[in-house]
C-alpha cells in the first residue's frame, strides 16, 4: 500500500491504472500543441510551467540535441517543431513516459527517435550539441548530480546542458554543481522562482558568461 502511494513517475513501470488526458501548450510566440497526457508521468493533465520556461529561455544552438527524461515529450517534440533541423533524440526510464513521446510525436508529425533507458545509458557513445531537462528532484540528489556530472562524456566542445529548476527548491545546489563540473553556469531565466542554468563544455572559467 505504502509503495503504490509514493510512487512517482521516476519509476521504470508504474503501477497506477492509465488514464490519460489532454493538456495544451501555449508557447509566447502564439504556437499551439496539444499533448496526450498518461497518468504515472510528469506532469499528468497539464503542462508543467518549468517545463514551458525551459523551452522558451534555452539557447538553442548545433544540429543534435538530447532531451533527458522526456516525460510524454513536451520539449523534444517541441523543439523539433520550432527547429526543424534540429536531430532531435529523447529519453526516459518510465517505459509509459517512453510509449506516450511516441503517440505524441506521431501526432505532431515529427521524427525524432525515442528510447527507453535510465539516464545516459541509452546514449552510450554518442555526443549531443545540446542536452536539455527539466530535472526530476523528486528522485534525489543523486539523479540530478549524475546529470550534470557526466553530460561532458555526451557532449561535443562547446556544447551545453541546460537545465531547468525551482531556485529554492533544489535549483542553487544544481546551479553550483554545474559551475563545479563544468567550470561556468549561466543563469538564462529568472521566472516566479524558476531558474534556467546553462554550462557549456570547454569554456574556461566563466568565459563569455555573464549571470
Amino acid at each position: 500500500m505504502s509503495e503504490k502511494k509514493f510512487e512517482h513517475y521516476y519509476t521504470v513501470e508504474p503501477t497506477s491504472k492509465l488514464k490519460v488526458r489532454e493538456a495544451k501548450l501555449v508557447l509566447k510566440n502564439g504556437h499551439e500543441y496539444v499533448f496526450k497526457t498518461p497518468s504515472g508521468v510528469y506532469s499528468y493533465g497539464k503542462i508543467d510551467k518549468a517545463t514551458k520556461v525551459l523551452l522558451e529561455n534555452m539557447k538553442v544552438h548545433g544540429k543534435k540535441v538530447l532531451d533527458l527524461g522526456c516525460g510524454y515529450g513536451v520539449i523534444g517534440i517541441v523543439l523539433k517543431k520550432e527547429y526543424p533541423d534540429l536531430e532531435v533524440y529523447m529519453s526516459d526510464i518510465n517505459k509509459r513516459a517512453v510509449e506516450f513521446a511516441k503517440i505524441n510525436a506521431k501526432d505532431h508529425n515529427v521524427e525524432v527517435e525515442v528510447r527507453w533507458g535510465n539516464l545516459y545509458e541509452p546514449w552510450e557513445g554518442m555526443k549531443f550539441d545540446m542536452i536539455v531537462c527539466n530535472p526530476p528532484i523528486v528522485a534525489g540528489k543523486e539523479v540530478w548530480m549524475e546529470i550534470v556530472r557526466r553530460a561532458p562524456e555526451f557532449l561535443e566542445d562547446g556544447g551545453s546542458l541546460q537545465l531547468v529548476a525551482y531556485h529554492n527548491k533544489g535549483g542553487r545546489r544544481i546551479r553550483e554543481y554545474m559551475r563545479e563540473i563544468f567550470g561556468n553556469v549561466e543563469e538564462l531565466c529568472k521566472s516566479g522562482g524558476i531558474r534556467v542554468y546553462r554550462s557549456v563544455k570547454g569554456l574556461k572559467e566563466d568565459e563569455d558568461i555573464v549571470e
